[in-house]
């Protein structure tokens, strides 16, 4: 039997420990359990937001006050499919080049990605879906524009998402010779209405502009089956308004 030297066994010991530790899964966050939203503030301090924030996303839109807003214009381009299943949702990652412009604020379309039901609620109604366009400006400020989906015909372009759904999670997908196009997404009336919130995951960021469209898009049964087939609820739940002015196109 072959010996080592003690310091040789110590240096084992180490390399072991810093493998173990290396491997080890970071703590991570869920929609339910121990690691649900109720306990997102609790683990982490990153997370802290979610917890003690007061702008918090979602929320039920009530008692919106109507005013003479901007309209939302969109000057979305196509952008090359890539797609990425990571572990909370299903993700589009978009090309540069597509904007939204809100009076003289102009964001840029980052990526969107989609919950199981409705995030947002409307006077106490949610709907089957939402699909979360994610924007940010020149200094990194984020806006969201929120497509609440309802259950009727056949989506496109979702249909096209759900044919190229990677098959592991993690992995940005690219898919070569695939477009996708994210106005296809929106309804034909762009009224909305406008809050201060924050994101829906952690770290429950605040300072983030919401732009909740008043009307709804449709996608179908079989398409919502779909999703909730690998997100059955991944729907942060209703959080307090805390007092925040709601505006309303007119």
């Amino acid at each position: 039997m072959k010996h080592f030297s003690p310091m040789f066994c110590s240096f084992l010991a180490i390399v072991s420990l810093a493998l173990a530790q290396e491997g080890k899964p970071e703590h991570t966050w869920s929609y339910a359990g121990a690691e649900g939203p109720k306990h997102w503030g609790s683990l982490k301090a990153e997370y802290q937001t979610c917890k003690f924030g007061h702008e918090q996303s979602p929320i039920d839109i009530r008692n919106a006050k109507k005013e003479s807003l901007p309209p939302i214009q969109f000057d979305y381009k196509p952008s090359t499919l890539k797609i990425v299943n990571n572990g909370h949702t299903i993700q589009i990652n978009y090309a540069p080049g597509s904007f939204i412009t809100v009076g003289d604020k102009k964001y840029e379309l980052k990526q969107f990605h989609f919950h199981h039901p409705s995030e947002e609620h409307i006077n106490g109604k949610g709907y089957d879906m939402v699909a979360h366009l994610v924007h940010a400006d020149s200094n990194g400020k984020l806006a969201v524009v929120a497509v609440l989906l309802r259950k009727g015909s056949t989506n496109a372009t979702v249909e096209k998402l759900w044919e190229n759904l990677p098959k592991t999670e993690g992995q940005e997908l690219s898919v070569a010779g695939v477009q996708v196009d994210a106005s296809t997404l929106l309804p034909s009336e762009t009224g909305y209405y406008t809050f201060p919130g924050s994101l829906t995951t952690p770290p429950c960021s605040e300072s983030v502009t919401w732009f909740v469209l008043k009307n709804s898009s449709q996608v179908s049964a079989d398409e919502i089956t779909a999703f909730a087939k690998i997100y059955p609820d991944n729907a942060r739940p209703i959080q307090p308004t805390n007092g925040r002015t709601i505006a309303e196109t007119q």
